[in-house]
Formats: structure tokens, C-alpha cells, sequence
């Protein structure tokens, strides 16, 4: 049986509800299908079709509830409830630009 390798790919951030850990127009490394963590920030899929990058802060029956880092900005789970797990798309790895990081 063949090993399946990871599914990279880039996401770019829109807004400000993830400051101050992300800023508008960031490049991220985004690992798709990826099984993600609380603490982790992640690309998903809000009701609507939206994609959004949000951080994991609590998993439950209903599925992945999402948070945005800035309180002031944006709309998350808080908002529109749990996200199944078919719509978390991938987690994110890193910032690749305007300044690379490895963990976010």
C-alpha cells in the first residue's frame, strides 16, 4: 500500500480578526485533511461557502467550534455555531510571507 503524501497548499488572510497573530494579505502554508488540534489555527468553510482562517478552541459532539484572536474583528463559532468536521479544510503550518514563521 502506498503512502499518501500530505496535500500543501497557501491561503491567504483577509481582514483583521486574527490580529495580532496574522495581518491582512499573510501567505500561509496550509497542510489540507490534516486532523486538527485545539490551539491550532485552521482554514475552514463558515456556513455560506466563506473561507475563513480561525483557531481551534473547542471540539465537541457538534464538531470544531473556531475563534478568531481579535475580539474587536470578524465573526467565529460564537457566531454561527460549530464547524463539521467536513469543513475544516487544513491546519495551518506557517506564515511564509512578509515574514516567515514556523509556528502560528
Amino acid at each position: 500500500m502506498r503512502r499518501q503524501l500530505p496535500r500543501l497548499g497557501l491561503a491567504v488572510v483577509r481582514g483583521r480578526s486574527m490580529l495580532p497573530t496574522l495581518r491582512d494579505g499573510d501567505r500561509l502554508v496550509v497542510r489540507y485533511g490534516a486532523n486538527p488540534r485545539i490551539g491550532q489555527v485552521v482554514v475552514a468553510r463558515f456556513p455560506g461557502g466563506v473561507i475563513v482562517v480561525k483557531r481551534v478552541t473547542l471540539v465537541d459532539a457538534d464538531g470544531f467550534w473556531v475563534s478568531r484572536d481579535n475580539p474587536d474583528e470578524g465573526i467565529d463559532s460564537w457566531s454561527v455555531g460549530a464547524i463539521a468536521r467536513d469543513d475544516v479544510l487544513g491546519v495551518v503550518l506557517g506564515r511564509l510571507w512578509p515574514r516567515p514563521a514556523l509556528k502560528v
